[in-house]
């Protein structure tokens, strides 16, 4: 049992051995239910098998939207030709 947000939760255990034995069964146990799973050796609690967090796969695009302000001619030269060095 373990403690979540003040709420006793019951989590599931399992012995070693047997994790052992059936592990790649409990590997997608976990992964389709999202429950984690103690594993215990004697008694006692010595690893926790939990789910991936799912990846997020979000559109990027406008992410900054709205962070920034475009000041003066965005296409226009920084400086006017006769200012450049390289034209001289």
């Amino acid at each position: 049992m373990s403690c979540v947000h003040g709420m006793v939760v019951s989590v599931r255990t399992i012995a070693a051995g047997e994790f052992k034995q059936r592990c790649l069964r409990l590997l997608d146990e976990v992964g389709a239910s999202g429950e984690p799973i103690v594993i215990t050796k004697r008694g006692r609690a010595v690893a926790q098998l939990t789910p991936v967090s799912p990846e997020r796969h979000e559109d990027w695009r406008g992410a900054m939207r709205g962070q920034g302000d475009i000041r003066g001619d965005v296409v226009a030269p920084a400086v006017e030709p006769d200012e450049w060095h390289a034209l001289r």
